[in-house]
């Protein structure tokens, strides 16, 4: 496979930054030469296509030029766009989840979704959200384009990676989220569907497969993936056993603001704009009050 915008000659593919509101390293999107010609993994959202395309002519390439969009999952921040590009570009071959698939090709319930929960701010953040017609869907299998494709649920249900034949992992949100170079690990838990058993397996099926590096939607690569996951373990049981304990939604989000800091003060806004932390906390709030309900049902049923 060869490699567009490379970092080097022979392994990594510098993401394009979609410049999310203006900042860097927020939302980046890799373009990779696949067996079947460009590819796009991720694509953001509509409100980012102008730097989307800018960074495609950096690259030599129009939209039209990209033959596939494949997918980790159909969060806004990683797939909003596809609609929008699918209606510039009818060419374009979009590879998503069979659990994602249904929420491309009618996005109505997944906005109406994110409208409650980003009101007013939904429009400039994420733009337009467009259907993408179901004949340019392709439902993930366990080979996309020659790279291994695996189901990594957990931050979502209809989360899927991708594993090309040099060892990169492309993660979506799975392995977190890091800004390039920091270390801090920010396990990004929004509503509605964290479970934390499902993200647990899903890092052993990563680890089985022995990455030798990690492209993170947000942002860039981690090159120490045996060091990584086990961080993304730790800091994940933290911070659900904070939320579980009790602690405040304020008391949470001060926090995580003062362990980021205790990496790298300077990337904070960044690490909140990729992974907002107070999404985190409504998150695991709501995965520990299913898991309560579903306690309290089970034993009304036994009784």
């Amino acid at each position: 496979m060869s490699q567009r915008g490379c970092e080097d000659d022979t392994v990594t593919v510098a993401p394009i930054d979609l410049l999310h509101e203006g900042a860097p390293k927020v939302i980046g999107v890799y373009l990779i030469d696949s067996e079947d010609g460009p590819a796009l993994v991720d694509c953001g959202p509509a409100s980012t296509i102008p730097a989307l395309e800018a960074g495609l002519a950096g690259r030599g390439l129009a939209l039209g030029d990209v033959r596939h969009l494949v997918l980790s999952h159909v969060h806004l921040d990683h797939a909003g766009a596809a609609g929008s590009l699918v209606r510039r570009h009818p060419g374009l071959t979009v590879h998503v989840s069979a659990v994602g698939a249904p929420h491309l090709v009618d996005p109505s319930r997944l906005e109406r979704s994110a409208r409650r929960l980003y009101g007013e701010r939904f429009d400039p953040l994420w733009g337009e959200l467009v259907p993408v017609p179901e004949a340019n869907v392709r439902v993930v299998s366990d080979r996309v384009l020659g790279w291994e494709a695996f189901a990594t649920p957990g931050h979502a249900s209809h989360h899927v990676s991708y594993l090309d034949a040099e060892g990169t992992l492309f993660a979506g949100d799975a392995a977190g989220v890091r800004i390039e170079p920091d270390r801090y690990i920010l396990p990004a838990a929004p509503p509605p569907d964290i479970d934390l058993e499902l993200w647990s397996r899903t890092l052993d099926e990563i680890e089985r497969r022995r990455p030798a590096r990690l492209a993170l939607t947000h942002f860039g690569y981690a090159r120490d993936p045996e060091e990584h996951l086990p961080r993304l373990r730790e800091q994940l049981a933290r911070w659900a056993e904070r939320v579980r304990s009790g602690m405040t939604q304020e008391e949470f989000v001060a926090a995580v603001r003062r362990e980021i800091e205790s990496f790298d003060e300077a990337d904070r806004p960044y690490y909140e704009r990729a992974g907002p932390i107070d999404q985190s906390y409504l998150g695991l709030k709501r995965y520990w009050d299913k898991r309560a309900a579903a306690a309290d049902a089970t034993r009304a049923g036994a009784s």
